[in-house]
């Protein structure tokens, strides 16, 4: 009676933790991480094109935008980190982030299979820039840009690839190198817009206000 009985539980807790991930997976505005952009989860409903800026209509109180702008803050969290902020300008600003590639499939911010494979073969990071702007009619226009850039790493400094020479004649003359501090230097090129990330975020907006 007690092997069923313990039995019976651990079917319990097994169904508890499958009600749990399904919970995780289909929600959108709690405080578990995103999971919208994941390629290696099975959604039952991809989330359909979202209008860049999306509006919301809350009404136009200072209540109404005190909370459109604390929500997207909130969303935009999840995937970067906050730098900067302005409620009366309306304008939010991310740190950026070096997008995660396949072997980071728990880490948001690559939306599909090519971009997660694209940053795992190379160097590439976003930032997100938010405006916020009240509507005419009353309500909110939410626009989200997420942009992308490529790593440029710099030639080394004492680089030998082709400097290979053969001399003809036969003078000796010693040279002695003087081994000087290679300088790590390394930029960002701006590589346009991540619209697929854009809609990511756009959608999590959307669905929580």
């Amino acid at each position: 009676m007690r092997s069923v009985g313990m039995g019976s539980l651990m079917w319990r807790r097994l169904l508890a933790v499958c009600a749990g991930a399904v919970a995780m997976v289909n929600g959108g505005c709690g405080s578990s991480s995103p999971l919208l952009e994941n390629p290696i989860l099975l959604r039952a409903e991809a989330p359909g094109p979202v209008e860049n800026p999306v509006y919301v209509p809350l009404g136009a109180t200072a209540d109404a935008y005190r909370k459109v702008f604390e929500k997207v803050i909130d969303v935009v969290d999840d995937y970067y980190d906050i730098a900067e902020t302005n409620p009366y300008a309306g304008l939010i600003r991310t740190h950026p982030r070096v997008a995660p590639g396949l072997e980071q499939f728990f880490k948001p911010g690559s939306p599909d299979f090519d971009q997660r494979l694209l940053a795992t073969l190379q160097s590439i990071r976003h930032y997100a820039v938010v405006k916020i702007d009240a509507a005419r009619d009353g309500g909110f226009w939410v626009d989200v840009k997420v942009f992308k850039e490529l790593e440029s790493v710099d030639r080394p400094v004492r680089a030998t690839a082709g400097a290979a020479a053969f001399r003809s004649d036969l003078t000796v003359e010693r040279q002695y190198d003087v081994i000087e501090p290679v300088a790590v230097t390394g930029g960002w090129i701006p590589i346009g817009e991540d619209a697929k990330l854009e809609q990511v975020i756009l959608a999590r907006i959307k669905k929580c206000l």
